[in-house]
């Protein structure tokens, strides 16, 4: 697991799921198991933003980009890579 991943992991755990990392693997849709909700995803990616020093662009708010560790991974190495 790369760093990108580790880190969004890790607030993953702490903000949403209180520690309880037992079922969160690289493909866990966030939406769909309930671990974020509309709120919560505002808060990802404010996250973002501040840990990885970009902007998510209003058109980039969807779940291929924000809905699993793996999505992360590629949309900000996508981002990242501008």
């Amino acid at each position: 697991m790369n760093e990108i991943k580790k880190t969004i992991r890790k607030f993953i755990i702490e903000n949403f799921l209180f520690g309880e990392e037992d079922n969160l693997k690289g493909d866990t849709s966030f939406l769909e198991e309930g671990i974020i909700d509309s709120t919560g995803v505002l808060e990802l990616i404010e996250f973002l933003e501040e840990q990885f020093d970009i902007t998510v662009k209003d058109d980039e708010i969807i779940p291929e980009n924000l809905d699993s560790l793996n999505n992360l991974e590629k949309f900000l190495t996508r981002v990242e890579a501008k």
